[in-house]
């Protein structure tokens, strides 16, 4: 692309903060409403520039969740090419920084727009029906965080209270938590037949499903954060992305650090991997077989179990490569 405009915007829940580089000088700085016509009316000013075309212009912006909703469609609709970049991908890219404004922020954002411009990624939004699924899966995790804020501090106190205090703390409860589960049930109700009318989220989700350990919380996690596997397919990738791929940390002759994972991660998806290697573990079969004898081998548990999430991670990879459900005595052509 013979990109001229590099278009930096820092996005907050009000306002979008504008800079216009062109490689040599910000041709324009201002701020806009977070909104559509806070948009149209920039737009128009950005537009004005010498020799601008939307073909050789970028917008850059960090991935702020749904405080990127207007941007991101309002752009889409008139085909500006967008990039959402990592927040700190661009803050680590910046070098030593003093002092932050949202209007200096704009001004890092173009200019990171234009030093890597050779590792540009184009966004393409997702499609509607996994943008609903995204939407139930948070609503569903926001949910189980608020039962089980109930529900554990209730478990504990049963052994330091009173009886008769505890059934009242419980009794209390009790109407709170019956309507959480109910809203629980129904929002996974509703996901599950968001999966099956549509075709293609169906069938990668009866691929993953079929893998012993990984349940539909996983498999629902896995189509949101690959974006269908598009963005995502390869296994060592979708081990970093999930946190449990393993990195060296040396330096010299002095710096001996040990190999572990990094916190660069999707949170959500690598405890997920974690329950589903605990599961895994616990059931007759190749992984548990794996992970006693590495354990009688006098390897650490925790390094074991890394191991694990990691087969699985390739065990997903596999069964979506091959478009067909997981088979334990499935042999490869070669062999």
């Amino acid at each position: 692309m013979d990109i001229r405009f590099y278009i930096g915007i820092d996005i907050s829940k009000a306002t979008l903060d504008w800079a216009v580089f062109d490689g040599k000088t910000i041709a324009l700085q201002a701020q806009s409403d977070n909104s559509e016509a806070g948009i149209k009316a920039m737009l128009k000013l950005i537009k004005a520039l010498p020799g601008f075309t939307i073909a050789h212009s970028i917008c850059c912006m960090e991935h702020t969740g749904i405080y990127n909703a207007h941007i991101l469609n309002h752009l889409h609709k008139l085909a500006f090419p967008l990039w959402l970049e990592n927040s700190l991908q661009i803050k680590k890219a910046g070098g030593l920084q003093r002092g932050k404004t949202d209007a200096i922020d704009a001004v890092r954002i173009a200019e990171y727009a234009f030093r890597f411009r050779d590792k540009m990624r184009l966004w393409q939004p997702p499609r509607p029906v996994l943008q609903k699924l995204a939407a139930l899966s948070a609503l569903r995790q926001r949910l189980i965080g608020v039962r089980r804020q109930l529900e554990q501090p209730l478990a504990e106190q049963q052994t330091f209270w009173a009886t008769s205090l505890h059934k009242q703390l419980s009794k209390t409860c009790q109407a709170a938590l019956t309507a959480i589960r109910a809203d629980l049930a129904s929002v996974e109700m509703q996901i599950q037949t968001l999966i099956e009318q549509d075709e293609r989220l169906k069938e990668l989700f009866d691929w993953i499903t079929s893998i012993p350990g990984l349940g539909s919380a996983t498999a629902t996690e896995l189509l949101v954060a690959t974006d269908e596997f598009n963005a995502i397919n390869e296994p060592k990738k979708l081990a970093c992305h999930a946190g449990v791929a393993p990195f060296e940390y040396r330096s010299g002759t002095s710096v001996r650090g040990r190999t572990s994972v990094s916190q660069h991660a999707r949170k959500r998806l690598k405890s997920l991997f974690h329950l589903a290697a605990m599961s895994a573990i616990r059931v007759k079969g190749e992984l548990q077989d794996y992970y006693q004898r590495k354990v009688a081998e006098g390897k650490n548990k925790m390094l074991v179990l890394n191991a694990v999430r990691n087969k699985l991670i390739h065990r997903v990879c596999s069964v979506v490569h091959r478009q067909q459900k997981y088979d334990k005595n499935y042999t490869p052509a070669l062999v």
